[in-house]
């Protein structure tokens, strides 16, 4: 197998694709009708740049693609671009590192990875280029809407140790959440429930059948018409949190995904999703030393719905 892959540039990895045996007379037409969104000129100009590379390592040329045989059963390695990604105009924030661990305060509305219409403007690009760390991983990730915690790897040979943590549920985490209050709810609860792909595929749901999410919810604090939960998952499937939530009848407050999904566009930066991964406790499986990190940030909405 052969283990080449081209490095990092600019903070961004390299994507790789497989180019299958078919009917393409050449490169160029393979990856027009792979990508249909990316037209031939774009993907001429990014081989003149030598932003192409094969399997042995060896930039392509616009000549190749366009005139040589369409070289099936190899692998093709490319640096993603998003054109015009604008600015995320918050910052996260650096709470901890040593040789193996990075611990973020991520702020709402950044992502952790690059994905859709994000590439610069994740967390593991930025600190990719402000701390010149070209092998940081995420250990595990949060919504773009949520803001908080994140944890990443910065050695390879550690990874996996950290990255299981997380696999056997041996990271204690809180967050925290505004939303509707219900005295009528006996509390604390703990909410259960099988959650899977709602249909959609930025969507969940719940539905009968074996619990594959476990939720810790507690209040600690009402005002009026709302409450400040802690919320406490057991399990970490995705959206765990806002489902469970929705389920009790408490959507969390500015949540545009739950109950109504909302057009996606310019987000309203003064609406942040009210959820904030407050708190992460763990053993760490390179030192033994107890660890316990908190977010220094709150729940806007908090006063501004009092």
């Amino acid at each position: 197998m052969n283990a080449f892959k081209p490095p990092t540039r600019h903070g961004i990895g390299p994507s790789c694709v497989g180019l299958p045996a078919g009917p393409w007379p050449n490169l160029l037409d393979f990856l027009s009708e792979r990508f249909p969104n990316i037209s031939p000129q774009i993907w001429l100009a990014r081989m003149a740049r030598g932003d192409l590379i094969d399997e042995r390592g060896q930039a392509l040329t616009p000549e190749q693609a366009s005139n040589w045989p369409y070289p099936a059963h190899q692998r093709l390695y490319y640096y993603r671009e998003v054109p015009n990604e604008p600015r995320i105009p918050f910052d996260e924030v650096v709470l901890y590192q040593d040789d193996h661990l990075l611990v973020v305060d991520k702020p709402h509305f950044l992502p952790v990875v690059p994905s859709g219409g994000y590439l610069t403007e994740t967390v593991l690009v930025r600190l990719k280029n402000k701390l010149g760390l070209n092998d940081l991983v995420p250990i595990h990730r949060i919504d773009r809407d949520t803001a908080g915690l994140v944890l990443l790897a910065k050695q390879p040979a550690s990874r996996a140790a950290y990255c299981a943590l997380f696999s056997q549920h041996q990271v204690r985490k809180t967050y925290e959440a505004i939303a509707p209050w219900r005295a009528d709810l006996s509390w604390p609860i703990t909410r259960s429930s099988r959650i899977r792909e709602a249909g959609h595929f930025m969507l969940q749901h719940e539905l009968p059948g074996q619990p594959n999410a476990i939720t810790h919810i507690d209040v600690l604090e009402v005002r009026g018409d709302l409450a400040r939960y802690q919320l406490k998952p057991v399990t970490g499937q995705r959206h765990q949190l806002r489902v469970h939530m929705l389920g009790l009848g408490l959507p969390i407050l500015n949540d545009g995904l739950y109950p109504t999904l909302t057009p996606e566009g310019q987000p309203d930066y003064a609406k942040p999703l009210q959820l904030l991964a407050k708190r992460l406790e763990f053993t760490d499986p390179v030192s033994g030393a107890p660890r316990q990190f908190e977010s220094a940030r709150a729940l806007s909405g908090w006063n501004a719905f009092v």
